[in-house]
């Protein structure tokens, strides 16, 4: 993928595990549908998030629709009240300067990424899985959330030696399936 693609990517698709899925699926000679499809599983949970912040966001559906692109894991999480409600301007503004970090960032390493030499080198390879991890733990509230993040995760770990790439992420999303509940 070049520069310009990338770049086009991170701003029309601000949702960092969907992206890194999808490149990942096909830099390793992963089908489209593969990458497509752990993707959407992966961008799965925006639905509910979306759902629990829609009444702070403001005008009409354009408005609302552009808002709601800055509704990362991120923003949702440090925009949370302890009372459950969101706090609508950490919301929107630390979706903003995420956004932009995000954007700028991904320009800066299609253009400039090659000087750096080898990722793997300087351990930038886990920090977006650290992120995530810590997103993670943030959300496990009871037993049933601890058992489908084990199951999720162990599917996914055993999967990856001998599937198709993206295969693991799909059935590990399935296999989250577990904490799902109604309230």
């Amino acid at each position: 993928m070049g520069a310009v693609a990338s770049v086009v990517m991170s701003a029309t698709t601000f949702a960092g595990s969907a992206q890194f899925a999808a490149a990942s699926v096909l830099s390793a000679a992963g089908s489209v549908g593969a990458a497509a499809t752990a993707a959407i599983l992966l961008n799965a949970r925006y639905v509910p998030i979306g759902i629990s912040v829609a009444s702070i966001l403001q005008g009409g559906p354009l408005r609302r629709l552009l808002e709601g692109q800055l509704v990362v894991d991120e923003s949702w999480a440090f925009s949370r009240r302890r009372d459950g409600t969101f706090d609508r301007g950490v919301l929107i503004g630390a979706g903003l300067v995420l956004y932009t970090c995000w954007v700028t960032g991904t320009a800066a390493g299609a253009l400039g990424g090659e000087a750096l030499g080898d990722p793997d080198s300087l351990g930038l390879d886990a920090a977006f899985a650290a992120l995530f991890l810590g997103l993670l733990v943030l959300q496990i509230h009871s037993r049933r959330a601890v058992v489908a993040a084990l199951i999720g995760g162990t599917i996914a770990f055993a999967l990856v030696p001998f599937t198709a790439p993206g295969v693991p992420i799909i059935a590990a999303t399935a296999g989250c399936l577990v904490g799902w509940r109604k309230r």
